[in-house]
This record gives structure tokens, C-alpha cells and sequence, in this order.
């Protein structure tokens, strides 16, 4: 599936629309470039989800969990390389717990995590408003 977006909005809006598709412990792996709209994604996940926690990216914290009716695990892979580095994270947990979880930066532990049988999503900027949402 494909999906254009032409604002930050549209973006938040296509991830809050996917979430209704998404059951319990599903496993998302983004891959797109910085500042191509991956947290834009989350955010509107998030919503999509019930979560009630305000959104931001994981880049310091390396999780950020978003508690809510259908919780979300928001995860930064950009400095996790192992197993026991996703281990010491949580991730395991936050899949064992049913929590939806998204992976910015998969392709740093792309092995690891198709052993989940990750949903992929790449986005690509396209210009300075527009992106090419990928999903499959």
C-alpha cells in the first residue's frame, strides 16, 4: 500500500487511520531518513491507539511508552545493534505485553526484528511538505 501526504498533518492523520487495523503486540519497522515524518507517523499511531500521552522522539530515551486503552512502545534503534541491547531496552517486554510497538531506525537491527514479523513502513520525503508512505 501506498499513501502520499502533502502536510505534517496528513502524515499524523495517515498513522492515526492505520492504527485501527493494528492488533495488540503488532510490530512496526520504519525506515526513511531524518526528517522524513516517521514521529509524524507515531503520533498520529498514538491517537489512532487512544493513547493520551503527548509524542516525542525517542532519540534520547531510546523508548518512549504511551500509555492508553491500546498502549504504544515507541522505540529508536539508531544506537541498538544486539539482541541484549533490544533486551536491556524492554522491547521483548513491551511485545510480550501486547503494546504496539514501533521501531524508528529498524534497519540498525533488521535480522532482529523480522524474527517478530514486523508490518514495514518506509517513508521517503519527497519535498519539503510531501511524503511517500509505504506500507508492506
Amino acid at each position: 500500500m501506498e499513501i502520499i501526504t502533502h502536510s505534517r498533518e496528513e502524515t499524523v492523520a495517515a498513522g492515526r487511520e492505520f492504527a485501527k487495523t493494528l492488533p495488540g503486540g503488532a510490530l512496526i519497522a520504519f525506515t526513511g531518513g531524518l526528517g522524513a515524518g516517521k514521529t509524524a507517523f507515531c503520533q498520529g499511531l498514538a491517537e489512532g491507539l487512544g493513547c493520551t500521552d503527548p509524542v516525542s522522539s525517542p532519540t534520547f530515551a531510546i523508548v518512549n511508552y504511551y500509555r492508553g486503552p491500546r498502549p504504544l512502545a515507541h522505540f529508536d534503534l539508531y544506537r541498538i545493534h544486539t539482541e541484549n541491547d533490544l533486551a536491556a531496552a524492554g522491547f521483548y517486554d513491551y511485545l510480550d505485553m501486547g503494546a504496539v510497538v514501533a521501531c524508528e531506525w529498524s534497519e540498525n537491527c533488521a535480522d532482529l526484528l523480522e524474527q517478530e514479523q514486523p508490518i514495514h513502513i518506509h517513508i521517503d520525503r519527497v519535498d519539503e511538505t510531501t511524503r511517500k508512505i509505504t506500507i508492506g
